[in-house]
């Protein structure tokens, strides 16, 4: 009559559950137990540390039908304690291949001593990721700068 933790509880003293006595608990069902463990199937490492939202990525990356194997470009940014950084990517089924990157870091180089994680700083990085890009593809010269 009961299970073995049920009786314990009831030589113990302690509430065992019916209906009716004062300040009792019902009993409880556990529902992990081995058999949810077994078949328990864990998330994929960056949905697990909250990185990737693979719905909104899976949108975002698809590509139709009728244009087959067309590269689908995208400007991913991302900004740091320290500066932001820029790149232009594209989805395969092998892995997302980077065509060009650039840091606010590089604009040094260009006259801009600090001030790297700014509107400014990101809007100049970004300008900078499509220069190499353009001149990546052979097109620099028909679309050039001011």
């Amino acid at each position: 009559f009961g299970s073995r933790s049920t009786q314990c509880r009831r030589a113990s003293g302690q509430s065992c559950g019916r209906v009716g006595t004062r300040g009792a608990m019902a009993l409880v069902k556990v529902l992990k137990n081995k058999a949810y463990f077994k078949r328990f199937q864990v998330k994929p490492r960056r949905r697990r540390e909250g990185k990737t939202d693979y719905r909104a990525r899976g949108k975002m990356v698809k590509q139709e039908k009728s244009k087959f194997n067309t590269r689908k470009y995208r400007l991913i940014v991302r900004f740091t304690n320290k500066r932001c950084i820029c790149q232009i990517a594209y989805a395969t089924i092998r892995g997302d291949m980077m065509v060009a990157q650039a840091s606010s870091s590089e604009l040094e180089k260009y006259g801009v001593p600090c001030g790297h994680k700014n509107y400014a700083a990101a809007y100049c990085t970004g300008l900078l990721v499509a220069r190499r890009v353009l001149k990546k593809f052979g097109l620099d010269e028909k679309f050039k700068g001011k």
